[in-house]
């Protein structure tokens, strides 16, 4: 590997192979700069040292061309060593050289002066052979192989062992939509492609597999954004007669050994905070805890206020929430708008805002302030406030998407670098319009405290599901599962599933766990995610190495693409294709 020589290899003779990265000639001599995986090696030509075949051939090289290199390791003269590549004090000086593989002018440069910009996406994503040519993406590929390999190993050293689950399954709700595969011998029947592989790691724990994990391959046909892909990989795991503490604790070890080979602080154990907490103080159930600023509770502070929106919100019930944002005065009306735009994007009508200075409040709810008011709020000279009043479920998101805004927007520095939390206590269920909808899903075993809630008001009810969350980013999601058949069609009655669909969808878990099933939890982590963030990666796309864009196309291969009639005729479908002209 060219990558791995150093000074001390000095005099030793060299056959090494690669692309060619860069040729300069200058004044008779040739040089080029030769790459593989492990990284750059010059390689130098000259009538002195290299036959007369060889210095034409070199003459002629082009950029990407594969080629062989016959030579010694030299130490480069004074003065000409390259400080940026590991290699700079060396080089190779050929003796021959043979072009194993002509490439045509790559449509995209793989070397780049450190001024050139990216090409754009897109077009990286159509020619992904010569991107993936980039050094930035190798290390970052070579990182998560480390990372996987690093997972497994400790995962073995726990006592887990590894158990490969189906890819051509049974659909079953599980938040998104299933891809589906069409069966040519049942015509008119579809496996689905597994959302994760839940229940088959708990029907495991109920086969007496106590201690399993995966590598797992996911895919979700759902709307994609930069920090999603319809196929992604999971490190799944799920442990039998555990309680939550059992789980957090080895997801701990697991991320301090992550962390270590990624080279970043993982200082153990995480902090806490119940969901109510989160949403509470931040807003968020996944905020990002390198910054301090949390949400304040001012309804008292402001209870005798004379605005209607504040006095509206209160007698219904609501509470008067907000940000103080020290220095923010100085921010223009058009940030603080942006900011606000930031709220109304979750679905709230606005925000108010009060600058404060030493002559008193300005601003929408600012000029209604009294001096008792400004003090009760703990507001200082130079401070804003922005302010929410209603209800929870509105102005929290509301409130965590106007604070990440203005950390921004005032451009404030992380009181620290690696931020990690278990958010603990998630409800079992979301409700929206009266409509009740598994909160992770629809295994979690809820807190015993809670069950007799289940048929009265199950929205209350708290489950035993875990979250983790670095840096303001979920890496991963579990619970505790339910291991009683009738608790489980319960919970499956509650999302309004009657019983003989419960028996056609789940009816294979339930058997299972009428056989005996241990108390058992798990969790999954989404490996993409923690490459991306470990990376500081802008997207998922930049962590995988082939993937799909936002519209869910391969470029490279070209992805989806029609079948022809002979093969829908084979497996019974017939297709009713758009009119492409409208």
């Amino acid at each position: 590997m060219v990558g791995g020589l150093r000074a001390e290899h000095a005099g030793e003779g060299m056959e090494l192979v690669g692309w060619v990265h860069r040729r300069r000639n200058l004044g008779g001599l040739v040089f080029v700069d030769l790459r593989d995986r492990s990284g750059l090696l010059q390689v130098s030509f000259g009538p002195d040292w290299t036959d007369a075949a060889s210095m034409e051939i070199a003459g002629e090289i082009g950029h990407e061309d594969v080629i062989r290199v016959v030579g010694t390791v030299e130490v480069r003269p004074e003065g000409a060593s390259n400080k940026d590549i590991e290699t700079g004090k060396i080089e190779i000086k050929a003796t021959s050289v043979e072009i194993l593989s002509d490439a045509e002018t790559p449509v995209i440069p793989v070397y780049r002066a450190p001024e050139d910009e990216l090409p754009a996406e897109e077009l990286r994503l159509q020619h992904r052979v010569l991107d993936l040519r980039r050094r930035e993406l190798q290390q970052t590929l070579i990182l998560r192989h480390k990372l996987i390999l690093a997972t497994r190993n400790y995962m073995d050293e726990h006592g887990f062992i590894e158990v490969e689950t189906p890819i051509l399954t049974k659909a079953t709700p599980e938040g998104a939509r299933d891809y589906v595969v069409p069966s040519r011998v049942h015509k008119g029947e579809f496996y689905a492609l597994p959302q994760s592989p839940q229940i088959y790691k708990q029907i495991l724990m109920v086969a007496g597999f106590d201690r399993y994990f995966q590598m797992a391959r996911c895919f979700r046909d759902e709307d994609l954004r930069a920090d999603r892909q319809p196929e992604f990989t999971q490190i799944d795991v799920e442990a039998s007669f555990v309680e939550p503490e059992d789980i957090l604790a080895l997801m701990e070890g697991l991320m301090a050994r992550l962390s270590e080979v990624a080279e970043i602080d993982a200082s153990l154990p995480f902090p806490r905070l119940t969901w109510a907490e989160a949403m509470d103080r931040f807003g968020s159930d996944r905020p990002d805890l390198r910054f301090g600023l949390e949400i304040e509770d001012w309804t008292e502070a402001t209870a005798s206020l004379d605005f209607g929106i504040v006095r509206s919100a209160v007698t219904a019930g609501g509470r008067v929430r907000g940000l103080r944002l020290s220095g923010g005065a100085r921010l223009s009306r058009r940030q603080i708008e942006a900011i606000e735009n930031e709220a109304k994007a979750t679905g709230a009508p606005g925000l108010l805002w009060a600058k404060c200075t030493e002559e008193g409040a300005s601003g929408p709810i600012g000029k209604f302030l009294q001096p008792e008011h400004v003090v009760s709020m703990g507001l200082q000279a130079g401070d804003l406030a922005l302010v929410s009043a209603g209800a929870d479920q509105v102005t929290s998101p509301a409130l965590a998407a106007a604070r990440m805004a203005a950390i921004a927007a005032l451009e404030l520095k992380p009181e620290k670098e690696h931020a990690w939390l278990w958010v603990t206590e998630f409800p079992v269920f979301d409700e929206e319009d009266g409509v009740l909808s598994a909160s992770h899903h629809p295994f979690v075993m809820p807190h015993m405290d809670d069950v007799d809630l289940l048929e009265t008001d199950p929205a209350a009810v708290r489950g035993t599901a875990y979250d983790l969350v670095y840096n303001g980013t979920e890496l991963g999601s579990g619970s505790i599962r339910i291991h009683q058949p009738e608790l489980q069609r319960r919970i499956l009655r509650a999302l309004g599933l009657g019983d003989g669909e419960i028996d056609e969808k789940f009816g294979f878990l339930l058997g299972a766990l009428a056989a005996g099933a241990p108390p058992h939890g798990g969790i999954a982590l989404g490996m993409d995610r923690i490459v991306q963030r470990f990376t500081g990666s802008g997207s998922l796309r930049d962590v995988i190495a082939f993937p799909k864009t936002t519209a869910a196309r391969a470029l490279f291969e070209g992805a989806p693409t029609a079948i022809d009639d002979a093969q829908l005729e084979a497996l019974g479908i017939t297709v009713t294709r758009r009119n492409e002209e409208g």
